[in-house]
């Protein structure tokens, strides 16, 4: 399998640019008015007024990339730009028009058929359902029309009033003042009031359970099933993982962290803390690196490898521990092809610890929707892989004394699978443990975290818990008589 190149983990962070819902509205709407004013960019006069509007807006562009407008808050969107029809009445009907067509030709049929058709082998068909996906989405992303269609509707009318209007008094500048002020009163009321649901950061460092100086397992296992969403993980037909989940420990709430996106969530998970501590707040990676020690660096203290295969953008937070692989391929081959690179790195390296990351699931609920027949499938064919891995590893001898985790990093919403802000299907996903030291047929229904798995994991390999972990070791998993 071939790792991702240089050019695809540059291309992958330019992309988040525009998947990202904060950056992408400042991009697209100067976008979108450079494009509709091409025939007039020759005249020195137009182009000043061009440039004297966009610092105009530029208040509101700074709003909107502070808050985000995820879920049912995206309702009061439309509130601004209503008032703003109220006060000025002025509206350029053929520059909006052509920012909602931009607008749906990029995510229907640019992101949702041409990218996907190009990465992963969607069909040249994908638009015919895209579009409703796109519609239906309510994460904060680009792909969420009923978040950024407002959004960029006020800000090219803004944009154009300021153009056409030229000349403003002392009292109209004033009014576009309190404008804004109201719009950003508006915006921290609804957050403060409204934007409750971001689940309880553990307040102080692991502390219930004493770390060992000798390891419980010579290996542990991680299987990242990426974007499985709970509950059509139940409706799936998954003997094998149904198996493990029966004959181990079961973690019936086990919520992911907040804002539940792929970097963002790997951080936490491998490092035993939040995005306020390890730094990374989104896939959009501004600064490369975690902050705190991972449990790739607890391990090294103790002479013991770590290992993560994984996706181009998980460099952004881990480095040099990451073995990426090309996210260019085929949906309906690439978890078999990582699957048969995660031998290849045990036979090689053999590492103590080893995390493998699937994402077809995730890839599927992205481009097809995860309410569809699809998504149920390839999380058929994840079981069916991820059985063939243990078996493969029995057969060698690397299971005499292990730990197999079984997770997903967050869920998937409807729409597009947007995942992030903690909507229905994101916020609790399936984590199961089973081996030689778990307790077999437990069933954990307390709430717990996946800031738990680094400290789980350094407890398992008697290595010390990371710097910032906060997550308490899974002890209830463990057995008593080891």
């Amino acid at each position: 399998m071939k790792k991702a190149s240089s050019f695809e983990k540059v291309a992958a962070r330019c992309w988040n640019l525009l998947n990202e819902g904060k950056p992408f509205t400042p991009i697209f709407t100067i976008g979108t008015m450079l494009i509709y004013s091409l025939s007039k960019l020759g005249s020195p006069s137009y182009s000043l007024g061009l440039l004297l509007g966009l610092l105009a807006i530029l208040p509101l562009l700074i709003i909107y990339y502070l808050y985000d407008f995820p879920l049912f808050l995206r309702n009061y969107l439309w509130i601004p730009f209503t008032a703003y029809l109220i006060i000025w009445d002025h509206v350029n009907l053929s520059l909006l028009f052509t920012g909602i067509g931009l607008y749906f030709f990029f995510t229907v049929f640019f992101w949702g058929t041409f990218y996907y058709h190009l990465r992963i082998g969607t069909s040249w068909l994908n638009f015919t359902r895209f579009w409703k996906l796109v519609l239906k989405n309510s994460d904060s992303t680009s792909g969420n029309a009923q978040e950024q269609l407002p959004k960029f509707l006020l800000l090219l009318s803004l944009w154009n009033l300021t153009i056409e209007k030229q000349t403003w008094s002392g009292s109209e500048i004033g009014v576009v003042v309190f404008f804004y002020l109201a719009i950003l009163l508006f915006a921290w009321i609804l957050h403060k009031n409204l934007f409750d649901w971001k689940p309880k950061i553990i307040p102080s460092f692991t502390s219930n359970v004493e770390e060992r100086t000798d390891a419980i397992n010579k290996k542990v296992i991680v299987m990242v099933i990426d974007g499985m969403r709970k509950e059509r993980f139940e409706e799936a037909n998954t003997p094998f993982l149904d198996y493990l989940r029966k004959n181990g420990t079961d973690y019936t709430r086990m919520e992911t962290v907040y804002p539940a996106r792929t970097v963002v969530c790997f951080s936490s998970m491998f490092s035993g803390t939040y995005p306020f501590e390890h730094g990374i707040k989104s896939n959009m990676v501004w600064k490369q690196g975690i902050k705190v020690e991972s449990v790739f660096d607890t391990l090294r203290k103790v002479g013991k490898k770590g290992s993560l295969l994984a996706v181009a953008h998980l460099v952004d937070s881990f480095g040099k521990d990451v073995e990426t692989f090309t996210a260019v391929m085929h949906n309906n081959v690439v978890d078999r092809k990582i699957i048969d690179r995660a031998k290849n790195i045990m036979e090689e390296q053999d590492p103590d610890l080893q995390i493998v990351q699937l994402i077809s699931t995730d890839q599927t609920g992205h481009s097809r929707g995860v309410l569809y027949d699809e998504y149920i499938q390839k999380i058929e064919e994840a079981d069916a892989l991820v059985k063939e891995y243990f078996e493969w590893l029995k057969a060698r001898g690397k299971l005499e004394n292990y730990t197999f985790i079984v997770c997903a990093d967050h869920g998937q919403a409807d729409g597009i699978g947007g995942h992030g802000h903690l909507d229905e299907g994101e916020r609790f996903v399936p984590f199961f443990m089973y081996g030689s030291a778990i307790e077999q047929g437990k069933s954990v229904e307390e709430k717990h975290s996946l800031v738990s798995l680094a400290s789980t994991i350094s407890y398992l390999l008697g290595a010390p818990y990371p710097s910032h972990s906060r997550g308490p070791v899974l002890i209830d998993a463990v057995r008593k008589d080891v």
